[in-house]
């Protein structure tokens, strides 16, 4: 089942890279096909880190990530070699910028992602191998994951490129800097799962850092 949930991972990164402007409509189904294999497999909903009673503690753990996302994102800003790289800001909040951060975010990219790699790819491989081992999977499987997304366009991508350079090697850099990062990130998104035993935790902070990302990049 785990080589399942990988396979409906790749088609969708490959349908949502070869179909402009289809991020939320795959990122919705590939929710559904997780959502399926997960039912199929047995997979409670505390197995998922979705059940109710630890919606309290997942909102707790979640807005205090989300805050701490925030201050590191004020403190970036300061900085003078990413101010310059995002001094093509467009200076104001349009509404595909929110639409951005409200829908196309949420939506196509961190609902699925953490279904995906803070759900089932730590639920699944759990099971058999315990939580640190299943942590360290999921989160190698998630810097992957990103490999593909460095190598496209968007605000964040576009930001890095000022900093790296948009030629080859800047490329490169970037990507490789994508696999070094992201299963960094994903090991604390995981952590963040497992200490409030809720999904919306690192749904909080997956969210915020890809939200304020859009807007930072948009305003300064």
């Amino acid at each position: 089942m785990l080589g399942l949930v990988l396979a409906v991972l790749v088609v969708a990164r490959v349908v949502d890279a070869v179909v402009p402007g289809a991020h939320v409509v795959v990122g919705l189904g590939l929710t559904a096909c997780l959502v399926a294999i997960a039912r199929a497999e047995g997979l409670t909903a505390a197995d998922l880190g979705v059940d109710r009673p630890a919606w309290g503690s997942g909102l707790r753990w979640g807005l205090a990530a989300a805050t701490l996302v925030a201050a590191a994102y004020a403190l970036a800003i300061l900085a003078a070699p990413v101010r310059a790289a995002l001094a093509d800001g467009q200076g104001g909040l349009g509404r595909q910028a929110l639409t951005a951060v409200l829908v196309v975010v949420p939506l196509g990219t961190v609902l699925p992602e953490e279904l995906a790699f803070r759900g089932l790819l730590l639920a699944l491989p759990g099971r058999r191998h315990g939580l640190r081992d299943a942590t360290l999977v999921s989160s190698a499987l998630f810097g992957l994951w990103h490999v593909l997304a460095s190598l496209g366009g968007g605000t964040a991508n576009a930001a890095v490129a000022g900093v790296v350079g948009g030629d080859a090697a800047g490329t490169v850099a970037r990507v490789v800097a994508t696999v070094l990062f992201t299963p960094l990130a994903g090991v604390v998104l995981c952590a963040l799962r497992l200490r409030s035993r809720s999904l919306l935790a690192p749904v909080l902070a997956h969210w915020t850092v890809n939200g304020l990302g859009v807007i930072v990049a948009l305003l300064v």
